[in-house]
């Protein structure tokens, strides 16, 4: 019986040897790949409408990038409902990205943002 266990044993070192080298190799080809692939989805840029490109000084930009500019701003601003973190206050500058709004949810603001993004 212990000769069982040891050849057990044994067989497993060697599985794990060989997961191992391979997992290495496999990580070396996708970060290969990726660093190649250009951005698709929503870390693509798109062109953007006037009044978004004037609140983010750029022609183009992601999905993520405007969604991150748009939160310093609030943030920056202190554009947050202290009661209701869910609420934002809309300044003149969100205004006129989000419909004349004066109040937004923070899960209308991708919502609001999808027409300044313009499709080609």
């Amino acid at each position: 019986m212990a000769s069982s266990t040891k050849g057990f044993a044994k067989g497993c070192r060697v599985l794990m040897a060989a997961a191992k080298t391979s997992a290495a190799a496999a990580s070396a080809q996708k970060t290969g790949a990726a660093a190649t692939r250009p951005p698709t989805g929503i870390l693509k840029p798109l062109p953007v409408s006037p009044s978004l490109g004037a609140f983010l000084g750029v022609s183009e930009a992601s999905r993520t990038d405007v969604i991150k500019k748009v939160w310093q701003h609030i943030k920056l601003n202190n554009l947050q409902n202290p009661q209701n973190k869910r609420e934002i206050f809309c300044d003149e500058k969100l205004k006129t990205l989000f419909d004349g709004k004066d109040k937004v949810g923070f899960l209308e603001i991708a919502k609001l943002l999808n027409p300044h993004f313009i499709k080609s």
